[in-house]
């Protein structure tokens, strides 16, 4: 690594972990305590840290393709997608109480991640395989999110965005 490369990916960790702040603002809270969730359902401290590796993995991928390919790249316009989709379950989740939105959104998400993935493995194949593991644990999100809503649907909608 070149000394001009090191402050682009520095601005991809920082771009990575921008899209979970969301994740600071909006916490899960005494609506989310309240809900029933599935036995399989991982405890509350595993996500942070999860995360915080995917975070980085995400962030050094952008900066692999990025080492190929340039700023102009139309994956790299994949990626930032991705990442502001990201950003956005949170909010649509712990923010509105919207579990049914949300997995609309974990569903759109999860399909910017795979095109994301196949945009980046002819041009950089290691930067695809750093997106692997975020995949699966959006897939592995995206179940938790369904199965939230269907065992509280009629409690999330009447809560509404309390």
């Amino acid at each position: 690594m070149d000394m001009h490369s090191f402050p682009v990916l520095v601005a991809f960790e920082v771009a990575s972990f921008a899209a979970a702040a969301t994740g600071v603002i909006f916490r899960p809270g005494d609506w989310y305590k309240q809900l029933e969730k599935p036995r399989w359902r991982p405890p509350d401290w595993l996500f942070a840290p999860v995360w915080t590796v995917l975070y980085a993995s995400i962030g050094l991928s952008g900066w692999l393709l990025w080492l190929e390919a340039g700023v102009a790249a139309l994956p790299l316009s994949v990626y930032v997608v991705q990442l502001l989709l990201n950003a956005a379950w949170t909010p649509i989740f712990f923010g509105l109480h919207r579990p049914g939105l949300a997995v609309v959104e974990i569903i759109v998400l999860w399909a910017s991640i795979l095109a994301t993935i196949i945009m980046f493995h002819p041009v950089n194949a290691a930067a695809a395989l750093l997106l692997v593991p975020y995949l699966a644990w959006v897939t592995f999100a995206a179940a938790l999110n369904l199965s939230i809503w269907l065992r509280n649907g009629s409690k999330t909608l009447s809560r509404g965005a309390r």
